[in-house]
């Protein structure tokens, strides 16, 4: 198993980095699912556009996009990119701290290659219940 994290921008502190590789594997244990590697890609609103226009077809910000790149369901592969500044404007508007909700899209990005969705109200609650319990989990 393998997590990395890339920063094609410096507007964002994530510590305990060692302590989250080793965290998020144990999110795909949890859901019964194997993980072979997790590349995590924080970048700007600008940089994600882009790839939202040219992969997705949206052309809108988003917080984050989740590329499954798995052969096989028995052996996940991904790429997450999130970007900082929806991060920081997100958590402003919620009310909350950068470092909370940096770590629930970081967890939000491996739940959905678990095979999460949110895009009815319905997935969504289930959604949001699992991100908050592994916030709880991880900042316990």
């Amino acid at each position: 198993m393998q997590v990395q994290f890339f920063f094609l921008v410096d507007n964002i502190s994530l510590v305990s980095r060692t302590a989250l590789k080793q965290y998020i594997p144990g999110i795909f244990k949890k859901e019964k699912k194997k993980l072979q590697s997790l590349t995590y890609i924080f970048c700007s609103d600008d940089y994600l556009l882009e790839i939202n226009r040219t992969h997705l077809k949206h052309d809108f910000y988003t917080d984050i996009i989740t590329f499954d790149l798995s052969e096989t369901k028995d052996n996940i592969i991904g790429e997450i990119y999130i970007s900082t500044d929806r991060v920081r404007d997100n958590a402003a508007t919620l009310g909350t701290s950068i470092k909370e909700e940096l770590h629930r899209v970081i967890f939000h990005g491996a739940l959905h290659l678990c095979g999460y969705k949110d895009k009815t109200p319905k997935e969504a609650k289930t959604m949001r219940t699992a991100e908050d319990r592994c916030l709880k989990l991880y900042f316990k």
